[in-house]
């Protein structure tokens, strides 16, 4: 919970073996005890201290660590909300902790980058960022384009002085020192866009060539169905593996042949514009069939 009321909804709820006034609770502590309803115990619990502004949202906050079980984390969550509590909204949390000014808008988002992550090398992205790496370069960039301000400036405001060190190439080789850290921070993105996303794999080939034996032998589960029956693919399939700590999106596509019905030919031009669009594409061949050369 947090909040300015968290600890008075707490103090309804929570019966610890030492009982002391929040005033004298100090913060990052925590309690023995047991959550109770009408003096009947529903668990015993650990309870966290958090005080205003050292927490995550900068507010008072307070953890309950019961047992777990759906039932009795249930009946907690019931007496919270029972006793003056309000259900928070998905990343409430994290939003708080922005708009209270503890992390910026950089940090808000890798939170749930980290809870989405697919591989252990997108989890460390973005706990890097969550750590401020991206804000740091950032606000070291925006330092340089105000410095580049700051001497022009000078040099427009005061003609009368000699402003050493502030000429027409120096001035540029500032400029090109910020337009190359910013075309490396952009590069970045893609980077982290594939890890975030995943490097966008089709496997395509003609029917019955072995795409979908391909997947399930990379899943090592049967996922697409396999028979000797052509055009059993119709419709894409879509699964994340992880190689070496990228994770990689593969796409079983339809088989690439002339139609022979409607729902085959949208099912082929899904397989060309996914082709197209992938960041790699895992072409199959039968070799015990005759090439052939027709689109």
């Amino acid at each position: 919970m947090s909040g300015k009321e968290c600890f008075d909804v707490l103090d309804k709820i929570f019966k610890p073996i030492k009982k002391e006034p929040i005033e004298k609770i100090k913060g990052y502590t925590m309690k023995y005890g047991h959550i109770v309803q009408n003096d009947e115990i529903v668990d015993e619990v650990l309870v966290s201290y958090f005080k205003e502004p050292k927490s995550y949202t900068t507010e008072n906050m307070c953890e309950i660590n019961s047992h777990g079980g759906n039932i009795v984390m249930r009946r907690i969550l019931e007496l919270c909300l029972k006793n003056g509590a309000d259900l928070a909204e998905p990343g409430e949390f994290t939003k708080r902790a922005f708009l209270n000014g503890r992390i910026d808008l950089t940090q808000a988002e890798s939170v749930i980058d980290i809870i989405n992550s697919k591989s252990e090398k997108e989890a460390k992205a973005s706990i890097k960022q969550l750590e401020g790496m991206l804000s740091k370069k950032i606000s070291e960039i925006k330092q340089e384009i105000m410095d580049v301000m700051v001497n022009i400036e000078v040099a427009i405001d005061y003609p009368e002085y000699d402003v050493d060190d502030v000429t027409n190439n120096q001035i540029l080789e500032m400029l090109k020192s910020v337009k190359e850290k910013l075309q490396k921070l952009e590069k970045s993105y893609d980077n982290g866009k594939l890890l975030k996303d995943g490097i966008k794999t089709a496997i395509i080939g003609r029917p019955n060539a072995g795409k979908s034996s391909l997947l399930n032998s990379m899943l090592n589960e049967t996922r697409a169905i396999v028979t000797e029956i052509e055009g059993t693919t119709r419709d894409t399939i879509e699964e994340f593996i992880n190689i070496s700590g990228i994770p990689l999106k593969l796409i079983d596509t339809a088989g690439i042949r002339e139609a022979k019905d409607e729902v085959e030919r949208i099912g082929i031009e899904k397989s060309r514009e996914i082709a197209n669009e992938a960041d790699l594409v895992i072409a199959i061949f039968d070799s015990t069939k005759e090439f052939s050369r027709r689109r």
